[in-house]
């Protein structure tokens, strides 16, 4: 093991778009299928497999749950050969389970990476997120703003009226007040289903449409969307939200000590890191696994927040046996 290496994100770039588009195709066969564990284990199985061919001293810090929940990708296993550089693996091999299930638009496969020690190790609970995209002053808008304050604040920066704002916000009933909150400013909301990590990416993609993501979702997706967003450009905060102490107790496993600390993007993944996410439904940032006669094609966008480069590789393969 050489964990001391340095961490080669443009050589490991190819690598990481490899592991989401193996996860893609596996997962692929059960759109619109109606079984989530079977597709999320498609997922897992063929990124793991990949992840193990990768010269790495991996150790996967978000992840599918604790080691005693999920049997593959825990948090804390370790994946690669072992030859290369430490890194910190965020992952989610199926961001979108029921998206696939049930055949809507926005499942991604997504993976990120980055030197040993450089993401947060979130623990399985839920986080109140606020994110916007690039080209806005430092805390334009805040968490410990009203969600009708965030608005306008937002408004007044980009120079239009609050009925010009578009926020994108997962449809739970513990946002009802929020999404109220929000249209009584004017402004318009995107509802979303499932799949957050995707959520937060929009406000940063001028061609969503998208200008702000809030409220909870899962707080291991909020690192992915903050490494995400490491490398598009924007801001992003969250704060654990815990709601009995085996969370908490969850937290102090992870390392945290401080509950309500409000983490900023750049505090939850704190240094370069490379992101991968492939399309397995077609949605708002990637079109979806594509199937026609003896082939396969996926369209995967890999991402590196050193450089701020952003490639979408295209991969057609044949389809083994048919």
């Amino acid at each position: 093991m050489t964990a001391s290496a340095e961490f080669q994100d443009r050589m490991l770039s190819l690598g990481l778009a490899r592991v989401s588009e193996a996860a893609a195709l596996a997962s692929a066969k059960l759109i619109g299928k109606g079984d989530e564990k079977a597709a999320d284990q498609a997922a897992v199985n063929a990124m793991r497999e990949q992840l193990n061919m990768l010269d790495i001293a991996g150790v996967v810090v978000i992840g599918e749950g604790e080691r005693d929940e999920a049997p593959m990708l825990y948090i804390g296993e370790e994946v690669g050969t072992g030859n290369g550089p430490g890194v910190d693996i965020a992952l989610d091999p199926l961001e979108g389970t029921t998206l696939t299930a049930k055949d809507m638009p926005n499942a991604l496969t997504v993976i990120a990476m980055g030197p040993r020690g450089s993401m947060l190790h979130a623990p399985d609970t839920y986080m109140d997120k606020l994110a916007i995209g690039p080209g806005f002053e430092t805390d334009v808008v805040t968490l410990d703003m009203t969600p009708g304050e965030r608005v306008e604040a937002l408004a007044r920066a980009k120079g239009c009226a609050p009925s010009d704002i578009t926020v994108c916000i997962l449809e739970r009933p513990r946002h009802a007040d929020m999404i109220a909150e929000v249209r009584a400013t004017g402004a318009a909301i995107r509802l979303i289903t499932d799949g957050d990590v995707a959520g937060v990416m929009h406000c940063a993609d001028p061609e969503t449409g998208i200008d702000m993501y809030m409220g909870q979702g899962g707080a291991p997706e909020g690192v992915l969307a903050a490494a995400a967003l490491k490398c598009m450009g924007g801001q992003m905060y969250g704060r654990l939200l815990f709601r009995n102490d085996d969370e908490k107790g969850r937290a102090a496993k992870a390392g945290i000590t401080e509950l309500d600390r409000i983490y900023s993007r750049d505090e939850m993944v704190t240094q370069d890191v490379i992101f991968a996410a492939t399309g397995v439904t077609g949605g708002n940032i990637l079109p979806g696994v594509k199937r026609e006669p003896g082939w396969l094609t996926t369209e995967t966008l890999i991402m590196r927040s050193r450089t701020g480069s952003v490639r979408r590789i295209n991969y057609r393969t044949p389809i083994n046996g048919e």
